[in-house]
């Protein structure tokens, strides 16, 4: 049995930080949950599954630091969306600087697939700034670099469009794009935790399944038991609404991620990869039925 860890888990409230936190605590490890809201649904959620959930921010080094006491391990992700590109890697660059004044032994940073390959794209330049600080610590560390999320399919601005049997994005209906199940970054983050020792100064780009949004629209037809279209947007009306998310997508096309799925699946067979055929038949279409909220 491994050792049993006690983790520090940033972003543990939302998406990914969240699957982290339960992924952790399924098997057995201490999650402190950091987070700016703890009065919040999800920060109580978590704790009702036995998390330790503390206030802090990533920017404030004290919160980080207080946050880290006693900790073995911890977790560090941003959110670009929310904070801003800048102010993303600002506190990135923060909050790794007090894992290390804190004497954290190993510090797990989420950054995105192809984020050091130069590819122009804000948000994954923001990641890579971070990254290149974090490698330059000299402190124990490993890169979780996932690429884009299967979840993402039932995304807010996603849902609506799939009530309606269309499942949209900015990419050609052959172009496949590689792709990972949520819950998958989390056990891939707990697999790191685990494996301490053996992942030091690794990156890992990681993913579950690669296929084109064609074929993802007849897994979710399958899934779902109603017709379900592709529809390709233009870049132009994506750009309208984020240049970044323009420039993600003209780098899909273009290039794309490229993580090796055989490779992590016979490398890391503990986190039982999902297919998107896996992700989608395991999920609850029910919010489908549900009625949108107003505004």
């Amino acid at each position: 049995m491994s050792t049993k860890r006690k983790v520090l888990v940033s972003g543990a409230t939302g998406q990914q930080g969240g699957a982290v936190a339960r992924a952790l605590l399924s098997r057995g490890h201490h999650v402190r949950a950091l987070t700016r809201k703890p009065e919040t649904d999800a920060a109580r959620r978590l704790a009702s599954a036995g998390a330790e959930v503390v206030a802090g921010d990533l920017g404030e080094p004290a919160s980080i630091l207080q946050a880290a006491k006693g900790v073995d391990t911890m977790f560090l992700m941003g959110n670009s969306y929310e904070a801003g590109t800048e102010e993303e890697a600002r506190q990135g660059i923060i909050a790794a600087n007090a894992a290390k004044a804190a004497g954290i032994g190993h510090l797990i940073y989420s950054s995105v697939g192809d984020a050091n390959k130069k590819t122009g794209i804000p948000h994954f330049e923001s990641k890579y700034l971070v990254e290149k600080h974090v490698a330059g610590l000299g402190i124990p560390y490993t890169i979780s670099a996932p690429v884009a999320f299967m979840d993402n399919t039932v995304g807010p601005w996603s849902i609506d469009g799939l009530r309606k049997g269309i499942h949209a994005a900015a990419l050609s209906p052959e172009r496949v794009l590689q792709m990972v199940a949520v819950a998958d970054i989390g056990a891939f983050v707990a697999a790191l935790a685990e494996r301490r020792e053996q992942v030091f100064g690794k990156r890992f780009d990681i993913a579950g399944d690669e296929l084109s949004g064609e074929a993802q629209a007849k897994i979710l037809s399958q899934a779902i038991g109603r017709p379900v279209t592709y529809q390709e947007i233009p870049v132009a009306a994506l750009r309208q609404q984020s240049e970044d998310a323009a420039l993600m997508f003209e780098w899909f096309d273009r290039v794309g991620y490229d993580a090796d799925i055989a490779a992590l699946r016979k490398d890391f067979p503990e986190v039982r990869w999902h297919s998107y055929a896996d992700w989608a038949r395991a999920f609850d279409w029910s919010i489908l039925e549900q009625t949108p909220s107003a505004g």
